[in-house]
């Protein structure tokens, strides 16, 4: 009988190891039941499915990317959505209206009319639809893509403008719902089918840029009395329709006011969070304990502040993050900006932000930070359906996480944030395969079950 192979899939700061495949480890039997510096995988035991990873298309994107030469314009596509020449992106946000990473604000309705007669998604169909086409392309069928309002058009708000928060006025709540409902079909008539929404980016930040905000209860009021039947209406209920959209210290808070009203919870299929408030890993398994119908999905991060070109530690962030959502029932996780340019916009406010790959529009040619590598590890090698398994570890200084693929592969991410090399022994079915964790790296372990 021959022994079980694991590949081995490394990015390494100290080397030149970027998604870099390593001799592979062999698995062996564990005849003297071996004890210490074990990580546990129990492929028998499963928790969630995942729907995919994926990354923001902005019109900051979209334009940053237009401003490229067409080689660098398709690689940064091909590197995110392309399972195989990339890193296998599945998941796309877009947003509704302007957002802050948008050359200016603007609405597909400008001047007031409830009855949304002059809808018109023109300015998208510039640079973001086609660039949101090409990351269809890449992606195949896989493709899921949703979208987020920053803000509703100005007439609509009690503040007159997109920026600088505000509040949907009550008599356009039922032109608001209407709204999202025309951007599905423009889009879908665009050839971009729309998987999901989330019924407001942010919903408790007052922002110097495109904002709104609701309470917990006039969102889930929203959706009960305008948002959900307007959908249903439309004849367009298998929208998957996500509250809150905001960071995680209160998503059990919003989850309940929501999901305890059960005309309003019908309609939403789960809660988006952000990560700007820190880890609140916790939040995530107390709504799953409470509502275990409902989908838990990563709706944006980012390292803000602008560019910081060669940082080791926005990777480790993104990586510690991700692991520690995918270990409380997160099913789905989005990145920001797919690429922005060398100042880390356009931002028509100055919110400049970070980003997996950074152009420089001046010399077409970019920038793939770690922060591309470390994702990669989970986006390319945990892939749509397969089923988080149970797994233990044998030190709090390393990160890990286990998945078993569709294909019944098994993906083992193991984390190592510390200076210094981590041995750890893989045991899987009475079976030990040995390996070094090396100072600041994240490793991928593929292996079959059998």
């Amino acid at each position: 009988m021959s022994q079980r192979k694991v590949r081995l899939i490394q990015t390494e700061q100290k080397s030149q190891d970027r998604l870099s495949e390593k001799a592979s480890l062999l698995f062996h039997a564990d005849e003297k039941g071996v004890e210490t510096q074990l990580i546990n995988v129990y492929d028998d035991l499963t928790y969630q499915e995942i729907i995919g990873f994926g990354g923001a298309i902005t019109e900051a994107s979209a334009v940053t990317a237009a401003k490229l030469g067409e080689a660098n314009k398709n690689k940064i596509i091909q590197a995110y959505f392309d399972a195989e020449e990339g890193i296998g992106y599945t998941l796309c946000r877009t947003h509704i209206n302007s957002c802050d990473f948008s050359v200016g604000n603007y609405a597909y309705v400008e001047e007031e009319d409830a009855t949304l007669a002059n809808f018109d998604i023109s300015r998208d169909k510039e640079a973001l639809i086609p660039y949101i086409k090409q990351a269809y392309a890449a992606a195949g069928d896989d493709f899921l893509l949703y979208a987020s309002p920053w803000s509703p058009p100005a007439w609509m708000k009690t503040n007159g403008e997109m920026n600088n928060g505000g509040k949907l006025k009550p008599e356009y709540r039922e032109a608001w719902a209407r709204y999202y409902v025309k951007f599905i079909e423009a889009y879908e008539a665009e050839g971009l089918p729309i998987w999901g929404l989330t019924v407001q980016n942010e919903a408790k930040a007052v922002q110097i840029w495109d904002s709104c905000i609701y309470t917990a209860e006039e969102e889930r009021d929203f959706v009960r009395d305008h948002l959900g039947p307007a959908l249903e209406a439309a004849d367009l209920s298998r929208i998957r329709l996500m509250i809150w959209d905001h960071n995680k210290e209160r998503v059990y808070d919003r989850a309940k006011v929501a999901f305890l009203d059960a005309e309003a919870s019908k309609y939403i299929w789960g809660i988006g969070f952000h990560w700007y408030s820190g880890d609140h890993f916790q939040a995530l398994s107390a709504v799953h304990d409470r509502f275990p119908d409902k989908g838990l999905i990563f709706t944006e991060g980012c390292h803000e502040g602008g560019v910081q070109l060669g940082s080791w530690k926005s990777g480790e962030r993104y990586a510690h993050d991700i692991i520690g959502n995918l270990n409380n029932w997160m099913s789905g996780w989005t990145d920001w900006n797919i690429v922005l340019d060398e100042q880390g916009g356009p931002n028509h406010v100055g919110n400049y932000c970070d980003a997996p790959i950074i152009a420089d529009t001046q010399n077409d040619s970019l920038t793939f930070q770690s922060s591309y590598y470390y994702i990669g590890h989970f986006s390319k090698y945990i892939r749509p359906g397969a089923v988080r398994i149970a797994s233990s570890k044998y030190t709090e200084k390393l990160d890990t996480i286990a998945f078993k693929n569709v294909d019944g592969t098994i993906a083992v991410v193991v984390l190592n944030r510390t200076d210094e090399d981590l041995p750890y022994i893989v045991r899987n079915r009475d079976e030990l395969a040995e390996s070094v964790s090396p100072a600041h790296s994240i490793q991928t372990l593929l292996f079959a079950c059998e």
